[in-house]
């Protein structure tokens, strides 16, 4: 390729002028026959991307090997700004979040090609609230809602970091954070974490995910932290693409995931050291159904939401979508 994903990693753009950027920016040059010659694959990462980078870089490598197209990556940890970036086709092909990727299909042309799987064969992780290890905080003093304590959320569109904690811990309860907390402020995993090992929140939102990354390259944080609450299993993240994307390529780019870090040999040894850096060790075939789970979970908050309204309409509509997700899930194998 012309150009290593090495030295782009050190020039890529922030989310914000990423998602100013003028839609025709697009998929860049393409051949003579119309298929894209660069694509822009995009990273919502819980971490920097000075940490997160390195990970990535060896798979975004492989990748543009294998698929024969220049990929460009892109790091950044704000959900909503990918999402309108490959709504308007500046990001073709992205590693996102269930929650993000779900929003990914409805408003952005996305379809699922991929789940990950971690290291220990689990497709799910959990979305935990933590604290600073010795303060004494506990879940019923966090249910109180005395507005005494100070709260770090996730982004809005973060599946581990406000949806699960809001759908299976606050909403049943009534409670809404902003009315419930002296402060609450919304920050990545890593930044929440941070702030809670070092005193400046008493309790955050995280995830299991988030833990395993702070084990490995931050012990000394980890240390400081204890998990209070812990929700039901969560789908993992997966890999998105646009639907419209060169059907060839599209092809070519979910036969690279699937069989990335499988067979073996040296080589697949190679990859499996790479996925295994992500905390991952596979990439299991899916579609947009193995996120009716968080389909789920946005149909019972819009249910709870409409009762608390007194809007009838909308709690009928809420109902039928909750039933009929609840039906699917009942005859899944």
């Amino acid at each position: 390729m012309s150009r290593a994903i090495t030295r782009r990693l050190a020039i890529a753009v922030s989310a914000i002028a990423l998602a100013a950027a003028t839609a025709s920016c697009g998929q860049g040059d393409e051949s003579a026959d119309g298929v894209p010659t660069e694509i822009t694959f995009s990273i919502l990462s819980a971490e920097s991307q000075a940490e997160s980078g390195p990970l990535w870089e060896p798979l975004l490598n492989d990748m543009e090997e294998e698929i024969g197209v220049e990929v460009r990556p892109f790091f950044a940890s704000n959900y909503n700004a990918l999402i309108e970036a490959m709504r308007f086709d500046q990001v073709q092909v992205g590693w996102f979040s269930a929650l993000p990727a779900l929003q990914a299909i409805d408003r952005s042309q996305g379809e699922v090609i991929a789940r990950t799987v971690d290291v220990e064969g689990s497709d799910s992780y959990t979305s935990t609230l933590i604290v600073r290890r010795g303060s004494g905080i506990t879940l019923d003093q966090v249910l109180a809602c005395d507005q005494s304590l100070t709260f770090g959320l996730g982004d809005a569109q973060s599946t581990s970091g406000t949806l699960a904690p809001m759908t299976y811990l606050f909403s049943p309860r009534g409670i809404e954070p902003s009315d419930c907390f002296r402060t609450v402020r919304s920050a990545n995993h890593q930044a929440n974490s941070f702030s809670v090992a070092t005193g400046v929140l008493d309790v955050s939102t995280s995830n299991s995910v988030n833990t395993v990354f702070l084990t490995r390259n931050n012990p000394q944080i980890v240390e400081q932290l204890e998990t209070i609450w812990e929700s039901p299993p969560i789908p993992e993240s997966g890999i998105v693409v646009r639907s419209d994307l060169d059907p060839a390529l599209k092809e070519r780019i979910r036969s690279f995931f699937l069989t990335y870090g499988q067979g073996e040999g040296a080589e697949a040894e190679r990859q499996r050291q790479v996925l295994a850096s992500l905390n991952y060790s596979q990439f299991r075939a899916a579609d947009g159904s193995y996120l009716d789970p968080i389909r789920e979970m946005r149909a019972d908050q819009a249910l709870r939401e409409a009762r608390a309204s007194g809007d009838q309409a909308a709690v009928a509509a809420a109902q039928a979508s909750l039933a009929e997700l609840r039906a699917r899930r009942e005859v899944t194998p």
